[in-house]
């Protein structure tokens, strides 16, 4: 079996310029048309879609992995470190607060330069004790031993991609390192998707390379778009179709260096995230319209808090019972601040019910949203 490192065109890659192309000037007016949407609210809506972004990243990137976050504390970690206030806040752990740390250190300090130390500090935030599970591992240096992507029981193992050997690891970055931070490399979104293959086809760590790669991949995102600010998650995408993004990762590290059906498959991922952000910037502009429409309503804190919630997606009906547990009050209290916001014209009683009556928010005159599962 031969990878892709030892092709002998390795490491210049080479792809159907046609077809890239094509997709890539869709990718960027998919993109455009994002950033204008949101350029129409303020700034600190833009910033609350930031926090959103980079949670779900985080989030998505480590489930990947199989490593569960808890979100909350995720978002409270962005949060606070981007200055932004959230309504609900857990303290985050030490561990979490790394990984915050180096996705934050790839996106928002996208200008400087990618190095080995960097690098390092980035895989010492994801093992902060010296081990993956129960196994000891090397941190913050470039793997001592072989690599191999195994999947199966034991004695019925499959090897799906075996890495360059532990020697050549150091050349092998050294070239990465030298193209990311250069000036050959390509001033797009096509950065993203060839730093992230190549970096996976080193798996120069013991372990994190994915959780790396993808930090290195938004890296290059934050790059291309000359901004600190990310609206889409590529590794939400990658995690609900993680199955084809392996699948992919396998066929092109065993075929030579022609990485048409990566960049192919790479681009139609974003092209999704894209879209799928669609949902996220619909509540941040729904909360921005709602308070620009009331700006002259007088509402207390406890009322833009408990609306908050549910214009940041809080699942549940909006009822006296929900309000009443959500701002920690009395059933009575919960409807006197739910009478105040009707007659304000914030709140619509919604049709179907005598008791435990659920109400939709008036965001603006033609925008309605309805909190809660359909019925």
């Amino acid at each position: 079996m031969s990878y892709i490192y030892q092709s002998p065109s390795w490491p210049n890659f080479s792809w159907d310029k046609d077809l890239v192309s094509d997709k890539l000037a869709k990718i960027n007016k998919e993109a455009g048309y994002l950033a204008g949407r949101l350029s129409a609210i303020g700034f600190d809506a833009q910033m609350g879609a930031v926090v959103e972004t980079v949670t779900h990243d985080i989030v998505s990137s480590s489930e990947i992995e199989g490593v569960v976050l808890n979100a909350d504390s995720v978002r409270s970690s962005v949060a606070r470190r981007l200055g932004v206030d959230i309504p609900i806040s857990r303290e985050p752990s030490h561990y979490i607060e790394g990984i915050v740390e180096m996705m934050l250190d790839a996106t928002v300090g996208y200008k400087a330069p990618l190095t080995d130390d960097r690098l390092f500090g980035w895989h010492n935030c994801l093992f902060p004790n010296g081990r993956s599970g129960y196994e000891i591992i090397d941190v913050a240096k470039y793997r001592s031993a072989e690599m191999k992507v195994v999947s199966g029981t034991f004695g019925r193992e499959k090897v799906h991609y075996q890495a360059p050997a532990p020697e050549l690891v150091q050349k092998e970055m050294t070239t990465f390192l030298d193209w990311f931070n250069g000036p050959d490399a390509p001033k797009s979104y096509i950065k993203s998707a060839i730093a992230h293959l190549w970096f996976v086809c080193i798996h120069p760590f013991d372990d994190g390379n994915g959780r790396i790669g993808r930090a290195i991949a938004d890296m290059a995102l934050s790059q291309a778009d000359d901004s600190q600010m990310r609206f889409f998650s590529m590794s939400k995408q990658i995690n609900a179709d993680k199955k084809s993004y392996y699948d992919i990762l396998e066929k092109v590290q065993k075929h030579d260096c022609d990485i048409t059906i990566w960049l192919d498959w790479y681009l139609d991922c974003m092209s999704r995230a894209i879209a799928a952000s669609d949902t996220l910037l619909s509540r941040v502009l729904n909360k921005a319209i709602l308070w620009q429409t009331h700006a002259g309503v007088a509402i207390t804190e406890r009322e833009k808090t408990v609306l908050n919630i549910y214009l940041d997606g809080y699942e549940g009906k909006l009822t006296a019972k929900n309000w009443a547990k959500l701002s920690k009050v009395s059933l009575d209290t919960a409807a006197r601040d739910i009478r105040h916001l009707l007659d304000a014209g914030i709140l619509v009683p919604q049709p179907g019910r005598v008791r435990n009556v659920s109400y939709g928010i008036q965001c603006s005159a033609d925008t309605l949203l309805i909190p809660g599962p359909e019925e």
